[in-house]
């Protein structure tokens, strides 16, 4: 009943619109289609002239109208664009002159649900019968880019999901991550999708920060090396990679999200370093054909009408080719926030002619696309200043080959290939690799499978919903602590009990103001105790969701917030063996817990298959490899405390906590590894010249075991002060018990240089020492090397 209405809908759209006359029927031809319905071959209709060729045709063609049309997004169905499928009246639309590009069309997370996402067949016809209208019923019939959402799998209803980018990072996997942009990229391939907002390449350095959720991890090579294989994966399926938030977007005031991203305090030199390699590395080695620009200022002027960061070093330095596209916002707060800009008109002038393509917001495309047209009625914005801006937006277009098939998606195979069996099996693999051993004090892990009676306590034990994040799948299957261990154990009684929320009635205000827990809360945690009491051992399941760490979700405690410690220690008083899981998309504080509970485990948010991964790690049947991709400090009062550090900034102090709860890299095993046979070839080369670096690594315990090797460089003596260590390797690598290994790194002069007191990217003669080791602080081998001027 469902389908049949679906498909009246569709045709009574395509009769609405003029799509099942003869018209139609014109515009196909054999190998090539009449887009501007003149009767005849144009360049930009010949696939076979060139791409500049054909966008030059076409630009030629435009009229202003056009052109400015090309330069928004519009919201997709049930989200700005209220009509589900095209209407008569999309002929008065602004839309009637094309559109640059449609976002998260019908994905299910408008008002229109699953109507037009599920099943997956459906929503290949709902969105080419959209294209559809672009093509035959506007004049030049440029088809549209459509986007969408890509951070922990594909944003529609029921992709595949994986973990949280924080918890990727934690996996630091890089063949992995191909995996999982490989499923992404099939998936968004066989639904329609052509260019996809991922990945994030903000680096997570202050954990205070919402979004630090949606990091790989502080440190820029870690997050240069996953996006590189994230980027190269979506666009070897002929997508575009849209890299976000570019740039110095990760430094929220005082570690604020909401409204006060302004002035990160940055100094050029560590901007360059640590907030800009990731994008350098997007866009000059994995060739990102895609751009978010962010919301944030630096030194005073906005980056997205910031014609240094779109111009100058996007474009002239680097050598991009796409389209930049706006966060949601981002052109508004000229005038709303920043004040630079006096009005929509001046905003419009100030982003354009600083090299924004297209913008995009929760609001109509008509409340940018007027306002533009209104400033080059003014003379504010040339209209060669248009052409550039839309000559990049066309060629991405043409890149992604629209103009010769507009019609994407793959209806005989979508329901058969997104969320398929061979995808879930890579998120449950990404699930696994991402959990993290933080403690494992005389081996109490892993638990045995004889155990007869388990408390499972907290409120992330049976969690489901409050572990969706919007920029992910809609509606995903979830698989909670719960139904794992449930799965996992079916002889096993399994009793549970919530003990607390996630947070209290008075958060956040209880961060600053403890008040005495009420009498109900205090009888959700005697039952807890009670559960603890009468089992063999108590798993407590605390940490974090989207009620506490998302988008806007600035914290400025790092404790377990509301009653979550409170009940920890409860159960730990009844004096029987305790397990603290740890699901958070951030570093937490947990001081007691590391002093005091023997075995802890942490995950990021881990996707489908959260309670399978995590049951596995319990009771042995995976080995946790994980490292963590963040520092996790001690106290919020350490802020700013991340890795790579410079010298002095992680030292002992007399009168305040000193170093790291747990440091960047760090990630125990239930085996043990041996390194061995460092070596360094050449120990004395030239500044041009590649360094190998090669090391054995022994499995030296009883089971088979992942080990993440890092290497870690020093630049002894430099002419600007440089970080202790910077990592610049990392393979991780399975062994079985007693297997060796031989993992080889290759340093690079891009590995070895700084930005010198010139502002100039070079390699300075001198010694270099490499570290080899497990974590930043557990080092197991050392060897220099000499960079000579010869």
């Amino acid at each position: 009943m469902v389908n049949n209405l679906k498909v009246k809908l569709l045709l009574t759209a395509l009769i609405s619109s003029g799509l099942v006359c003869g018209q139609s029927n014109t515009l196909y031809k054999k190998g090539w289609i009449d887009f501007n319905k003149n009767g005849k071959m144009d360049v930009y209709e010949n696939p076979n002239a060139s791409i500049s060729e054909r966008t030059e045709d076409l630009l030629r063609q435009m009229s202003m109208d056009e052109k400015t049309a090309q330069m928004a997004t519009l919201y997709g169905s049930g989200r700005v664009l209220k009509d589900a499928l095209p209407t008569p009246e999309w002929k008065s639309e602004i839309w009637k002159d094309g559109i640059g590009n449609i976002d998260e069309q019908h994905n299910g997370l408008g008002s229109f649900k699953a109507q037009y996402a599920f099943p997956f067949s459906t929503h290949v016809d709902a969105i080419n019968t959209v294209q559809r209208w672009f093509v035959e019923d506007t004049r030049l019939g440029i088809p549209v880019d459509f986007t969408n959402e890509g951070i922990r799998g594909l944003c529609h209803y029921q992709a595949t999901l994986f973990p949280a980018q924080s918890g990727q990072g934690a996996t630091w996997n890089k063949d992995l991550i191909s995996k999982i942009a490989e499923v992404t990229a099939v998936e968004a391939k066989a639904l329609g999708y052509t260019n996809i907002y991922s990945p994030i390449l903000d680096i997570a350095q202050d954990p205070r920060w919402g979004r630090v959720v949606e990091c790989y991890g502080e440190d820029p090579y870690l997050v240069s090396q996953l996006g590189k294989r994230m980027i190269t994966g979506l666009q070897s399926h002929g997508l575009v990679a849209t890299p976000k938030h570019f740039a110095v977007y990760s430094i929220p005031v005082g570690g604020r999200d909401e409204e006060t991203r302004t002035d990160p305090h940055v100094a050029p030199r560590e901007m360059r370093t640590l907030f800009l390699e990731p994008f350098r590395v997007a866009f000059q080695e994995a060739g990102a054909l895609g751009v978010m620009s962010s919301y944030n200022d630096y030194d005073g002027i906005p980056i997205t009408g910031n014609y240094h960061f779109l111009t100058e070093i996007l474009r002239q330095e680097w050598g991009f080719k796409g389209y930049v596209v706006s966060d949601s916002e981002a052109v508004e707060y000229l005038y709303s926030k920043h004040k630079v800009s006096k009005d929509a008109v001046d905003a419009a002038a100030e982003v354009v002619n600083a090299g924004l393509n297209i913008r995009t917001n929760f609001t109509p495309p008509e409340d940018f696309i007027l306002p533009l047209r209104e400033a080059v009625k003014q003379g504010k914005v040339s209209e060669q200043t248009i052409d550039s801006r839309v000559r990049d937006i066309l060629r991405v277009k043409f890149m992604l080959g629209l103009f010769d098939n507009p019609y994407t998606g793959d209806k005989k195979v979508a329901d058969k290939i997104v969320a398929s069996a061979e995808h879930k099996q890579v998120s449950l693999e990404a699930a696994r690799q991402s959990v993290v051993l933080l403690k494992n004090e005389n081996n109490i892990l892993p638990l045995s499978k004889n155990t007869k009676k388990i408390a499972l306590i907290g409120p992330n034990a049976d969690e489901r919903k409050d572990f969706i994040c919007r920029y992910g799948p809609a509606n995903p299957t979830i698989i909670t602590v719960k139904e794992g261990l449930e799965a996992l154990l079916p002889n096993t009684e399994v009793v549970y009990e919530k003990g607390c929320d996630i947070i209290d009635k008075n958060f956040p205000e209880s961060e600053i103001i403890k008040e005495p827990i009420s009498q109900e809360d205090q009888e959700m945690i005697d039952k807890a105790v009670k559960a603890a009491q009468e089992s063999d051992v108590a798993i407590v399941v605390l940490g974090g969701s989207e009620k506490t760490v998302r988008e806007y979700y600035s914290r400025s405690n790092l404790d377990l917030a509301g009653h979550q410690e409170a009940l920890l220690k409860a159960v730990y008083a009844t004096g029987k063996p305790v397990i603290l899981l740890l699901i958070d998309g951030r570093a937490v504080s947990i001081n007691w817990a590391n002093k005091y509970i023997p075995g802890i485990i942490q995950a990021s948010f881990p996707g489908e298959f959260t309670g399978t991964a995590l049951a596995e790690v319990l009771f042995g049947d995976y080995n946790p490899g994980g490292k963590l991709a963040v520092t996790y400090p001690k106290s919020v009062g350490q802020i700013p405390f991340a890795f790579p550090f410079k010298p002095g900034s992680d030292t002992n102090g007399p009168v305040r906590v000193s170093g790291a709860l747990y440091p960047f890299g760090y990630g125990l095993s239930y085996t043990t590894f041996e390194y061995s046979d460092l070596r360094v070839s050449p120990t004395k080369t030239g500044l041009l010249s590649n360094v190998e670096v090669s090391v054995k690594v022994t499995n030296t315990g009883k089971v088979k075991g992942d080990e993440v090797v890092q290497l870690y460089l020093n630049d002894e003596v430099s002419s600007v002060t440089t970080y202790t260590q910077v990592l610049r390797g990392f393979e991780r690598i399975s062994l079985k018990p007693g297997e060796t290994q031989e993992v080889k790194f290759t340093l690079t002069p891009q590995d070895l240089g700084l930005w010198n007191k010139h502002n100039e990217f070079v390699v300075e003669p001198g010694f270099f020492e490499v570290r080899i080791g497990a974590s930043s602080q557990d080092i197991k081998l050392k060897e220099r090397f000499e960079i000579a001027a010869l």
